[in-house]
Formats: C-alpha cells, structure tokens, sequence
C-alpha cells in the first residue's frame, strides 16, 4: 500500500507551484534503485518496508494529526502521510561515499531534501535549505539533501560552492535509485521531493516541489515536528 496517493500529491504539487511561482520538475526513473545488488561504493541493497520497521511506525498517528494544521501557507504541500511507514532503510552514500541509509540519523527529526543541478526549483530553493539549517539544525534536527546527480560530485559541489552554501553535507546517489523507492512508494514524481521524517525514521509528511524553508511557516512546521 502506498503512504500517500499520487494524486494527492499531484495536487500538492500544483498547489505549491503556485504559491513558490514554480513547480516540480518531472523525473523519469531509471532501471536501478535500493532494491538492486549494487557495486562497491554504492549504494547498499535495502527494503524501504520491514515487519519490524514498520511496526515501530505505529504509533505516529497522533502526530501526523498535530502537523496537519501547521502545514499551511509557504509549506501548504507537505501532505501528512496516511499510513505509517518507516523508512529508516531508505539507502544513499554519505559525504565520504560509504553506504548509509536514513536509519544512520536515528534520534533526529529530519527534512529529507531530493535535488539536481539541472533541476531550477531545486537550485532556486537551495540558500533556504541552508536557513533553515542554520535557524534550526542541532542534535535533535538535521536538513538531509541528496543529489541525485548522474556521474562524479564535482557538479553537485561546485554548484553548492558557487551559491555559498557549506552547512549542507553533500549525500549522494548518483544511481536515482532512492527517487525510484520513493517513487514506488508514491512519493515522488519529480523533483525537488521533499521528506520530513521523525526521530524513528518514520514518515510525517511529503511533498514534491519547491517552497520558502527559511519562512515562518516552515520553521513552525519544523519545531512542531519536533516537539511531538
């Protein structure tokens, strides 16, 4: 069963663009993802649903109903999941380039962010990504963004180099396969998508497209997210 229906995303989505001025860019997925056996220095093979994962989702129906009501105005796309799920074995390499997965950031609420050089909205979203890092990262939240750039880093690095941003640790999977899991899972269909997930990895609320991270809005969201 999907966490969110694609409709209703598609509909966020829309929503979004029009309040950001922009929307998500469409995506075409790629033949690989988590659920292949990968070379060395890939990505590692993960399920995104486990029995015992998602049991530990369970009990995230009291704090989805709290977000609800703070996902408005700059942040009014992120849409409350509506089945637990846990994605603590969703898959990336880390700044170093070992295997990692969401899982790693145990005990941290996060803002899972999916992006592209050649993704505009992506780009044009970056500088409040790191804000909001800024304002709001500590040992208890993290902005996680992850390019999902075919080929070496260099692009993805010069690019956060030229806009000036060094608060955001470069994650990577070059292979798109954590777009096509989230894809299955109907989270994603272009991009930028983003995740906010909670300090047992599980899901809270997703979005696909662009919005104001350093707004009010989105800091309220965040600190509610947190205190839940």
């Amino acid at each position: 069963m999907q966490s969110l229906s694609t409709a209703k995303l598609a509909i966020a989505a829309v929503v979004l663009g029009v309040l950001a001025g922009a929307g998500a860019v469409y995506v075409k997925g790629s033949p690989s993802g988590n659920d292949r056996t990968p070379p060395m220095n890939e990505v590692a093979a993960v399920s995104l649903q486990g029995t015992t994962e998602a049991a530990s989702c369970a009990a995230t129906d009291d704090r989805v109903a709290a977000l609800t009501p703070v996902a408005t105005g700059a942040v009014a796309a992120m849409a409350p999941t509506e089945t637990p799920v846990s994605l603590a074995s969703l898959g990336f390499n880390g700044p170093d380039g070992a295997p990692m997965t969401l899982g790693d950031f145990g005990g941290k609420t996060l803002l899972v962010n999916l992006w592209a050089t050649w993704c505009a909205p992506c780009r044009e979203e970056m500088p409040d990504l790191a804000e909001l890092q800024e304002t709001m990262g500590d040992d208890t939240f993290e902005v996680v963004t992850v390019n999902i750039d075919l080929g070496d880093e260099e692009k993805p690095r010069a690019f956060l180099q030229e806009i000036g941003v060094d608060n955001l640790a470069l994650y990577r999977d070059a292979s798109m396969g954590i777009f096509n899991d989230l894809k299955a899972q109907g989270l994603a269909f272009g991009l930028p998508v983003t995740l906010l997930i909670d300090e047992n990895s599980c899901l809270l609320a997703a979005m696909n497209g662009p919005a104001a991270w350093a707004s009010e809005d989105a800091i309220k969201l965040v600190e509610t997210a947190k205190a839940i």
